[in-house]
């Protein structure tokens, strides 16, 4: 994971682009500016921590439509959209769809880098939780079907006894696989584990 993050500005204005690009400098963050959104997607990796400065308006792919392509592909780096007054309506739409913000033109220095710092502290969480949900499920990985079975079961509220009979075998041999469970998922107690299933289980975002 990186930890420097980068503020990727993509906006077909050149003026704006160096405007913004030592407004961001000036605070000792790092830049990339970007013409066009094709681009931006050229040089575009999605393991670089940051955030995404989008124009609405720009020739070829809009900052919508790159904001659409980033979130069918997966990628979640947040968007904050930058718009002349003609685009509020879009600048909206955009929202919906999950931007994290949107500043009109002209705008307040401040206000764009507070809402840059937002944006970059949303990133380096996401990112720790999807980093920790990867190592969550390679422990899952590891264990064999019976012992899935078993954590399952166990994280449902089953007792032993019940989860003997469920199975046909002894409480004794649920015993041995709720200790190779707790061991291979590295759970200290009981409500770890079930943290864990529910971190593993819920849906990447």
């Amino acid at each position: 994971m990186s930890t420097n993050p980068t503020v990727f500005v993509v906006d077909d204005d050149q003026a704006m682009r160096t405007s913004l690009q030592w407004l961001i400098e000036s605070t000792g963050m790092q830049v990339k500016t970007f013409e066009s959104a094709d681009a931006f997607l050229s040089n575009f990796y999605p393991e670089r921590a940051g955030c995404l400065l989008l124009d609405v308006r720009m020739p070829g792919m809009s900052g919508l439509e790159l904001q659409s392509y980033l979130a069918r592909e997966g990628y979640h780096l947040p968007v904050i959209i930058i718009t002349g007054h003609g685009d509020v309506g879009m600048a909206v739409k955009a929202m919906r769809a999950g931007a994290m913000d949107f500043i009109e033109k002209p705008f307040h220095d401040e206000d764009l880098l507070r809402s840059i710092q937002r944006a970059l502290e949303v990133d380096q969480r996401q990112r720790l939780s999807r980093a920790a949900r990867a190592d969550i499920l390679a422990r899952v990985a590891d264990l064999t079907p019976r012992e899935h079975e078993v954590m399952g079961m166990v994280t449902d509220g089953k007792a032993n006894r019940e989860i003997a009979v469920a199975l046909g075998v002894t409480p004794k041999t649920v015993e041995a696989h709720r200790a190779r469970v707790m061991e291979k998922m590295r759970a200290e107690s009981l409500a770890e584990l079930v943290r864990m299933v529910l971190i593993a289980g819920r849906e990447e975002g």
